[in-house]
């Protein structure tokens, strides 16, 4: 099994919508870290799992549509609270309407939330 990840960082803010989310429900910024990493058991005919620099260009794209925002204003975010899970999710979705990874089986994205916590999406490709 091949491994290929790529992260990028970058300062977001957000308010946690969930019943009584103490200090967390005031507007306030984290430094995230979204790392995505590319499984599959085989390469391509160039030796490659993905291609590095497609990836670091579409992770770039995805975090730079994030960078300075308050997640809770993305469309995306409307009726979910802004955890960091449903972070995850969007960033893999983001990233595959920009990659279309032939040989990857399994996508997963780690979010990072400043030094305290982290958390994992995974899909089938």
């Amino acid at each position: 099994m091949y491994a290929v990840s790529v992260s990028r960082s970058f300062v977001a803010q957000h308010y946690l919508t969930v019943p009584d989310p103490g200090p967390e429900g005031s507007l306030h910024s984290h430094r995230f870290t979204a790392e995505a990493t590319f499984r599959g058991p085989e390469l391509d005919e160039y030796g490659y799992l993905v291609d590095i620099d497609a990836v670091v260009d579409a992770l770039e794209a995805v975090v730079d549509s994030l960078r300075d925002r308050t997640l809770n204003d993305l469309a995306a975010f409307e009726g979910l609270n802004p955890s960091a899970e449903h972070l995850a999710r969007l960033v893999g979705d983001r990233l595959l309407e920009r990659l279309e990874p032939e040989t990857a089986t399994t996508l997963e994205i780690e979010i990072r939330e400043d030094d305290v916590a982290r958390v994992t999406h995974e899909r089938a490709l």
